[in-house]
């Protein structure tokens, strides 16, 4: 065989290759690993980078498809130095690309509960599995109480923080702040608490006396649809099957601040399903598919009753809808093993 035929068939096994990526009818199953709670993915030139909470490390995954998650490049990008303050139990870690740099955020603690509070990375590398991620700073308010679960946002040019925090410097209840952001690294101003348990879904998690009982609300999540500004947010512990997700809607125009400019809807919009045999579905992230015309929700959720926070918890994705009025419609999480058509490619 002359060179000139070799080289037209590895073109020709090239093109099939991608063609098979992109066949009409191909699906993916859940879970999208095994194991992994707090799953989140940023969008890029082509690629999802993808992490979840790995307890003592951050990692990252690269990928052109999120369905792909079990054969992506996969890299540790940051271990925490020890006998620090965020040296150990680190939790919900987010990436972003902003302002021209990569930023990783956290919540870590030095092996004590109380202490929780959040960090951030910074990377000047276009892609974020090269380059040096460095610690940037901690991210807190003046308030400076417990804080996990930071979600970074922009909205008409302004870039705010949204996350789980203490009212005061005891367990008990969590509930959800906002702050606006002078840069990537620094909250400016008091943080404005925007929701509080307050409904019986968001209730669930009473820990037998030791505190005598938890009300959760927490991972809170920007989700941006057109005009329309909404967090949607996991509510009860996530030590029990009632793990469920709720919704905020931003009704004022411009003052994010103004805390009754958010209306919290009355039922959960993403709960168990005995059915399809999912548990304690929440602490999810939203990411658009690659040719940016689907909405997808990024959750993790437990295959058992009773199976709590620990190892049991995998990520999952579903596509969901909006109805008439604009609303998100998340219905019911997905079956494992069920086929679920990948998203869609350009």
């Amino acid at each position: 065989m002359n060179r000139r035929w070799l080289l037209v068939l590895c073109l020709v096994y090239v093109a099939g290759k991608g063609a098979l990526a992109q066949t009409p009818g191909a699906t993916f199953t859940n879970p999208l690993l095994t194991s992994g709670a707090d799953p989140f993915s940023f969008y890029k030139d082509g690629y999802y980078y993808y992490t979840h909470t790995t307890g003592n490390r951050i990692d990252l995954w690269k990928t052109k498809s999120l369905a792909d998650l079990k054969t992506a490049q996969r890299k540790t990008i940051y271990r925490p130095p020890a006998n620090t303050m965020y040296s150990k139990e680190l939790w919900a870690p987010e990436i972003h690309f902003l302002q021209g740099k990569w930023y990783a955020y956290f919540a870590a603690d030095d092996g004590r509960n109380d202490n929780h509070r959040m960090y951030a990375l910074e990377n000047a590398s276009a892609d974020p599995m090269e380059g040096e991620w460095v610690f940037k700073a901690k991210v807190a308010d003046p308030a400076d109480k417990w804080a996990i679960d930071g979600d970074v946002f922009t909205w008409k040019n302004q870039l705010y923080m949204i996350w789980s925090g203490w009212e005061g410097d005891t367990n008990g209840q969590q509930d959800i702040y906002i702050a606006k952001m002078s840069n990537p690294w620094t909250i400016e101003g008091q943080r404005v608490r925007i929701s509080a348990p307050q409904f019986e879904w968001e209730k669930h998690g009473d820990l037998g006396g030791n505190p005598p009982h938890v009300n959760v609300n927490e991972g809170p999540q920007a989700l941006i649809h057109g005009e329309r500004l909404f967090i949607v947010f996991s509510a009860s512990g996530c030590w029990t099957d009632f793990y469920a997700l709720g919704l905020l809607s931003f009704t004022g125009k411009d003052n994010l601040l103004e805390v009754t400019s958010w209306k919290k809807h009355p039922i959960t919009l993403f709960r168990q399903s005995k059915e399809n045999d999912v548990y304690a579905p929440g602490h999810n992230s939203f990411f658009k598919s690659p040719d940016g015309k689907q909405d997808w929700i990024l959750y993790h959720a437990n295959s058992a009753p009773g199976q709590g926070c620990g190892g049991f918890r995998s990520p999952r994705a579903q596509p969901f809808t909006w109805d008439a009025a604009g609303m998100p419609q998340f219905g019911e999480p997905v079956k494992e093993g069920i086929p679920v058509p990948v998203p869609a490619q350009p």
